[in-house]
Protein backbone atom coordinates (compact mmCIF):
# COMPACT_ATOMS: atom_id res chain seq x y z
CA UNK A 1 0.00 0.00 0.00
CA UNK A 2 1.54 3.50 -0.36
CA UNK A 3 1.52 5.84 1.90
CA UNK A 4 -1.96 8.02 2.91
CA UNK A 5 -1.59 11.40 1.54
CA UNK A 6 -3.68 12.66 4.10
CA UNK A 7 -3.48 11.61 7.94
CA UNK A 8 -4.66 12.30 11.20
CA UNK A 9 -3.67 10.67 14.27
CA UNK A 10 -5.48 11.30 17.28
CA UNK A 11 -5.96 14.71 16.50
CA UNK A 12 -7.64 17.09 19.02
CA UNK A 13 -8.76 20.62 18.67
CA UNK A 14 -10.46 23.15 21.21
CA UNK A 15 -11.78 26.20 20.99
CA UNK A 16 -12.02 27.77 24.61
CA UNK A 17 -13.85 25.35 26.65
CA UNK A 18 -15.74 23.82 23.17
CA UNK A 19 -13.73 20.48 21.72
CA UNK A 20 -14.19 20.85 17.65
CA UNK A 21 -12.51 17.88 17.47
CA UNK A 22 -12.19 14.95 19.70
CA UNK A 23 -9.27 12.78 19.25
CA UNK A 24 -9.51 12.02 15.71
CA UNK A 25 -7.77 9.67 13.25
CA UNK A 26 -8.40 9.40 9.80
CA UNK A 27 -6.28 8.08 6.87
CA UNK A 28 -6.98 9.26 3.09
CA UNK A 29 -5.24 7.33 0.08
CA UNK A 30 -3.70 8.92 -3.06
CA UNK A 31 -6.59 8.67 -5.33
CA UNK A 32 -9.77 8.40 -3.26
CA UNK A 33 -12.94 10.83 -3.17
CA UNK A 34 -13.90 11.02 0.44
CA UNK A 35 -16.85 12.97 1.93
CA UNK A 36 -16.89 14.29 4.88
CA UNK A 37 -21.01 14.69 6.12
CA UNK A 38 -21.94 15.99 9.14
CA UNK A 39 -23.99 19.09 10.10
CA UNK A 40 -23.12 22.69 10.98
CA UNK A 41 -20.79 22.30 14.04
CA UNK A 42 -19.59 19.01 13.96
CA UNK A 43 -16.06 19.77 12.87
CA UNK A 44 -15.69 19.59 9.39
CA UNK A 45 -14.39 22.53 8.62
CA UNK A 46 -11.98 22.48 11.72
CA UNK A 47 -10.59 19.41 10.00
CA UNK A 48 -9.91 20.74 6.75
CA UNK A 49 -8.28 24.15 8.39
CA UNK A 50 -5.57 21.46 9.80
CA UNK A 51 -5.07 19.85 7.09
CA UNK A 52 -4.42 22.79 5.09
CA UNK A 53 -2.00 24.16 7.58
CA UNK A 54 -4.09 27.54 8.51
CA UNK A 55 -4.82 25.66 12.40
CA UNK A 56 -2.84 23.08 14.11
CA UNK A 57 -3.81 20.31 16.64
CA UNK A 58 -3.89 20.73 20.21
CA UNK A 59 -2.89 17.22 20.85
CA UNK A 60 -1.74 14.25 17.65
CA UNK A 61 -0.45 14.78 14.67
CA UNK A 62 -1.51 15.97 10.97
CA UNK A 63 0.53 14.74 7.60
CA UNK A 64 -0.33 15.99 4.37
CA UNK A 65 1.66 14.62 1.73
CA UNK A 66 4.04 13.09 4.58
CA UNK A 67 4.66 16.28 6.00
CA UNK A 68 3.58 18.88 8.50
CA UNK A 69 1.04 20.90 6.43
CA UNK A 70 2.05 24.13 7.85
CA UNK A 71 5.30 23.59 5.86
CA UNK A 72 4.82 25.69 2.64
CA UNK A 73 6.38 22.74 0.52
CA UNK A 74 3.45 20.11 2.05
CA UNK A 75 1.00 22.46 0.35
CA UNK A 76 2.59 22.35 -3.23
CA UNK A 77 0.40 20.14 -4.43
CA UNK A 78 -2.64 21.03 -2.76
CA UNK A 79 -6.12 22.96 -3.74
CA UNK A 80 -8.41 24.09 -1.73
CA UNK A 81 -11.96 26.36 -1.30
CA UNK A 82 -13.36 27.48 2.01
CA UNK A 83 -16.81 27.66 2.73
CA UNK A 84 -16.35 31.52 2.25
CA UNK A 85 -14.01 33.25 -0.55
CA UNK A 86 -13.24 36.32 -1.11
CA UNK A 87 -12.65 37.57 -5.16
CA UNK A 88 -11.61 41.10 -6.18
CA UNK A 89 -13.96 42.74 -7.52
CA UNK A 90 -12.92 44.84 -10.23
CA UNK A 91 -10.70 42.22 -11.78
CA UNK A 92 -12.21 40.06 -14.64
CA UNK A 93 -12.92 36.59 -14.20
CA UNK A 94 -10.44 35.52 -16.97
CA UNK A 95 -7.30 37.58 -15.07
CA UNK A 96 -8.50 35.83 -11.66
CA UNK A 97 -7.67 32.54 -13.37
CA UNK A 98 -4.30 33.70 -14.92
CA UNK A 99 -3.32 35.59 -11.35
CA UNK A 100 -3.66 32.51 -9.40
CA UNK A 101 -1.88 30.45 -12.29
CA UNK A 102 1.11 32.59 -11.85
CA UNK A 103 1.64 30.63 -8.92
CA UNK A 104 2.32 27.90 -10.21
CA UNK A 105 5.09 25.95 -12.37
CA UNK A 106 2.36 23.63 -14.68
CA UNK A 107 -1.14 25.80 -14.56
CA UNK A 108 -4.27 24.31 -16.07
CA UNK A 109 -5.02 26.18 -19.08
CA UNK A 110 -7.55 29.59 -18.64
CA UNK A 111 -10.14 28.19 -20.97
CA UNK A 112 -9.86 24.32 -19.69
CA UNK A 113 -10.30 26.11 -16.34
CA UNK A 114 -13.35 27.86 -17.41
CA UNK A 115 -14.85 25.33 -19.71
CA UNK A 116 -15.05 22.68 -16.78
CA UNK A 117 -17.29 24.75 -14.58
CA UNK A 118 -19.36 26.48 -17.30
CA UNK A 119 -17.80 29.58 -17.08
CA UNK A 120 -16.10 29.87 -20.66
CA UNK A 121 -18.71 33.20 -21.66
CA UNK A 122 -17.67 34.67 -18.52
CA UNK A 123 -14.23 35.28 -18.65
CA UNK A 124 -14.44 39.26 -19.50
CA UNK A 125 -17.02 39.84 -16.69
CA UNK A 126 -15.53 41.52 -13.31
CA UNK A 127 -15.99 39.33 -10.50
CA UNK A 128 -18.50 41.92 -9.09
CA UNK A 129 -20.74 41.31 -11.41
CA UNK A 130 -21.05 37.43 -10.57
CA UNK A 131 -24.45 36.22 -9.16
CA UNK A 132 -23.55 33.79 -5.89
CA UNK A 133 -23.58 30.89 -7.65
CA UNK A 134 -21.08 31.85 -9.85
CA UNK A 135 -19.06 33.47 -7.41
CA UNK A 136 -18.93 29.91 -5.83
CA UNK A 137 -18.12 28.28 -9.22
CA UNK A 138 -15.26 30.32 -9.81
CA UNK A 139 -13.86 29.82 -6.80
CA UNK A 140 -13.89 26.04 -6.71
CA UNK A 141 -12.44 25.99 -10.39
CA UNK A 142 -9.82 28.10 -8.87
CA UNK A 143 -8.86 25.22 -6.38
CA UNK A 144 -7.86 23.32 -9.43
CA UNK A 145 -5.70 25.43 -11.67
CA UNK A 146 -2.50 24.56 -9.97
CA UNK A 147 -3.36 20.97 -11.03
CA UNK A 148 -2.92 19.69 -6.95
CA UNK A 149 -2.39 16.26 -6.11
CA UNK A 150 -5.05 16.89 -2.83
CA UNK A 151 -8.26 19.15 -3.36
CA UNK A 152 -9.75 20.48 0.07
CA UNK A 153 -13.86 21.43 -0.62
CA UNK A 154 -15.50 22.88 2.04
CA UNK A 155 -19.21 22.89 1.70
CA UNK A 156 -18.53 23.35 -2.45
CA UNK A 157 -22.05 23.61 -3.69
CA UNK A 158 -23.12 25.96 -1.21
CA UNK A 159 -25.87 28.65 -3.17
CA UNK A 160 -25.74 26.92 -6.08
CA UNK A 161 -29.17 25.97 -8.25
CA UNK A 162 -29.65 22.04 -9.53
CA UNK A 163 -27.78 22.71 -12.92
CA UNK A 164 -24.54 24.25 -11.59
CA UNK A 165 -24.97 21.93 -8.42
CA UNK A 166 -24.46 19.11 -11.52
CA UNK A 167 -21.90 20.74 -13.25
CA UNK A 168 -19.48 21.29 -10.54
CA UNK A 169 -20.45 17.43 -9.74
CA UNK A 170 -19.17 16.45 -12.74
CA UNK A 171 -16.08 18.48 -12.68
CA UNK A 172 -14.94 17.02 -9.45
CA UNK A 173 -16.19 13.56 -10.79
CA UNK A 174 -13.77 14.39 -14.17
CA UNK A 175 -10.40 15.70 -12.24
CA UNK A 176 -10.16 13.03 -9.21
CA UNK A 177 -10.77 10.47 -12.03
CA UNK A 178 -7.38 11.51 -13.40
CA UNK A 179 -5.80 10.45 -10.06
CA UNK A 180 -6.22 13.18 -7.79
CA UNK A 181 -7.34 12.97 -3.59
CA UNK A 182 -10.30 14.88 -2.89
CA UNK A 183 -11.92 15.64 0.15
CA UNK A 184 -15.86 17.32 0.29
CA UNK A 185 -17.48 18.67 3.20
CA UNK A 186 -21.20 18.51 3.06
CA UNK A 187 -24.54 18.39 5.53
CA UNK A 188 -26.39 17.16 2.63
CA UNK A 189 -26.24 13.56 2.30
CA UNK A 190 -27.49 14.11 -1.39
CA UNK A 191 -24.23 15.60 -2.18
CA UNK A 192 -22.69 13.00 -0.54
CA UNK A 193 -24.32 10.52 -2.45
CA UNK A 194 -23.49 12.03 -6.23
CA UNK A 195 -19.86 12.56 -5.32
CA UNK A 196 -18.06 10.41 -2.82
CA UNK A 197 -17.17 6.40 -2.91
CA UNK A 198 -16.23 6.58 0.95
CA UNK A 199 -17.78 8.54 3.23
CA UNK A 200 -16.93 9.58 6.60
CA UNK A 201 -19.69 10.95 9.17
CA UNK A 202 -18.65 13.28 12.17
CA UNK A 203 -20.92 14.56 14.43
CA UNK A 204 -19.86 16.41 17.67
CA UNK A 205 -16.36 16.54 16.68
CA UNK A 206 -15.62 12.55 16.44
CA UNK A 207 -15.84 9.98 13.70
CA UNK A 208 -19.27 8.18 14.30
CA UNK A 209 -19.04 6.24 10.94
CA UNK A 210 -16.17 5.60 8.09
CA UNK A 211 -17.31 3.13 5.53
CA UNK A 212 -18.15 2.62 1.66
CA UNK A 213 -21.16 4.89 0.45
CA UNK A 214 -23.73 1.72 0.49
CA UNK A 215 -22.79 0.78 3.87
CA UNK A 216 -23.46 4.46 5.35
CA UNK A 217 -26.29 5.21 2.99
CA UNK A 218 -28.11 1.72 5.03
CA UNK A 219 -26.96 3.31 8.87
CA UNK A 220 -28.82 6.21 7.69
CA UNK A 221 -32.09 4.64 6.64
CA UNK A 222 -35.07 4.83 9.36
CA UNK A 223 -38.74 5.07 9.10
CA UNK A 224 -40.90 7.98 10.19
CA UNK A 225 -44.00 5.84 13.14
CA UNK A 226 -46.39 8.65 13.73
CA UNK A 227 -49.07 7.69 16.76
CA UNK A 228 -51.51 9.73 19.06
CA UNK A 229 -50.21 8.64 22.54
CA UNK A 230 -51.37 10.53 25.59
CA UNK A 231 -49.28 12.85 26.87
CA UNK A 232 -48.42 11.28 29.99
CA UNK A 233 -47.23 8.34 28.31
CA UNK A 234 -45.28 10.45 25.85
CA UNK A 235 -41.88 9.96 28.43
CA UNK A 236 -42.16 5.67 27.63
CA UNK A 237 -41.57 6.34 24.10
CA UNK A 238 -37.69 7.24 24.31
CA UNK A 239 -36.93 3.74 26.21
CA UNK A 240 -38.57 1.72 23.22
CA UNK A 241 -35.86 -0.58 21.97
CA UNK A 242 -34.50 0.78 18.56
CA UNK A 243 -36.29 4.26 18.74
CA UNK A 244 -33.56 7.38 17.87
CA UNK A 245 -35.40 10.47 17.94
CA UNK A 246 -38.95 11.44 19.78
CA UNK A 247 -40.98 14.70 18.72
CA UNK A 248 -44.12 16.30 18.71
CA UNK A 249 -45.82 17.20 16.02
CA UNK A 250 -49.26 18.63 16.15
CA UNK A 251 -51.79 15.94 18.06
CA UNK A 252 -49.20 13.10 16.89
CA UNK A 253 -45.97 11.80 17.80
CA UNK A 254 -43.34 11.02 15.54
CA UNK A 255 -40.89 8.14 16.32
CA UNK A 256 -37.79 7.70 14.26
CA UNK A 257 -36.18 4.14 14.00
CA UNK A 258 -34.86 1.95 11.62
CA UNK A 259 -37.45 -1.22 12.32
CA UNK A 260 -40.76 0.46 12.28
CA UNK A 261 -42.44 -2.56 12.54
CA UNK A 262 -40.34 -4.10 15.92
CA UNK A 263 -41.24 -0.04 17.44
CA UNK A 264 -45.37 -1.05 16.95
CA UNK A 265 -44.49 -4.51 17.72
CA UNK A 266 -42.38 -2.68 21.16
CA UNK A 267 -46.04 -0.25 21.93
CA UNK A 268 -48.28 -3.39 21.98
CA UNK A 269 -46.19 -5.57 24.26
CA UNK A 270 -45.45 -2.66 26.73
CA UNK A 271 -49.43 -1.89 26.51
CA UNK A 272 -49.12 1.62 25.77
CA UNK A 273 -51.99 3.03 24.69
CA UNK A 274 -52.25 4.49 21.04
CA UNK A 275 -54.43 4.98 18.16
CA UNK A 276 -53.95 6.70 14.85
CA UNK A 277 -50.96 4.72 14.18
CA UNK A 278 -49.08 5.42 10.47
CA UNK A 279 -45.79 4.72 9.47
CA UNK A 280 -43.75 6.99 6.42
CA UNK A 281 -40.10 6.66 5.28
CA UNK A 282 -37.97 9.12 6.80
CA UNK A 283 -36.72 12.11 4.77
CA UNK A 284 -32.81 12.07 4.68
CA UNK A 285 -32.61 14.84 6.41
CA UNK A 286 -34.64 13.10 9.43
CA UNK A 287 -32.11 10.15 9.00
CA UNK A 288 -29.29 11.72 8.77
CA UNK A 289 -29.60 13.82 11.74
CA UNK A 290 -30.80 10.48 13.46
CA UNK A 291 -27.22 9.06 12.50
CA UNK A 292 -25.08 11.89 13.71
CA UNK A 293 -26.95 13.10 16.96
CA UNK A 294 -24.78 11.04 19.53
CA UNK A 295 -28.29 9.79 21.33
CA UNK A 296 -27.56 6.08 22.98
CA UNK A 297 -29.14 4.16 19.99
CA UNK A 298 -28.07 6.27 17.30
CA UNK A 299 -26.00 3.82 14.83
CA UNK A 300 -22.74 4.04 14.26
CA UNK A 301 -19.56 2.17 12.44
CA UNK A 302 -18.01 -0.64 14.52
CA UNK A 303 -15.44 0.61 16.82
CA UNK A 304 -16.53 4.32 16.28
CA UNK A 305 -17.14 5.74 19.46
CA UNK A 306 -20.35 8.09 20.21
CA UNK A 307 -19.90 11.36 21.53
CA UNK A 308 -22.11 14.06 23.67
CA UNK A 309 -23.24 17.23 22.11
CA UNK A 310 -20.53 19.67 22.44
CA UNK A 311 -21.90 23.35 22.99
CA UNK A 312 -21.94 25.66 19.68
CA UNK A 313 -20.31 29.12 19.82
CA UNK A 314 -21.49 32.28 18.56
CA UNK A 315 -18.94 32.92 15.87
CA UNK A 316 -19.06 29.32 14.31
CA UNK A 317 -15.47 28.50 14.47
CA UNK A 318 -16.21 24.82 15.69
CA UNK A 319 -17.58 23.65 11.83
Amino acid sequence: MTAPVVELDRVTRRYGEVVALDDVSLSVGEGELVGLLGPNGAGKSTLLSLVNGVRRPDAGTVRLMGRDPREPAARAGLGTTPQETGLPATLRVGEVVDLVAGHYADPMPRGEVLERFGLGDLARRQTGGLSGGQRRRLAVALSLVGRPRVVLLDEPTTGLDVDARHTLWDALRDYQSGGATVIVTSHYLEEIEALARRVVVVGSGRVLADDDLPAVLAMAAARRVLVEVPESEEARLHALPGVLDVRREGRRTVLLAPDADAVVRALVRDDVPFRDLEVRGASLEEAFLALTSGTPGAPAASGAPGAAPTPATTDGEPR
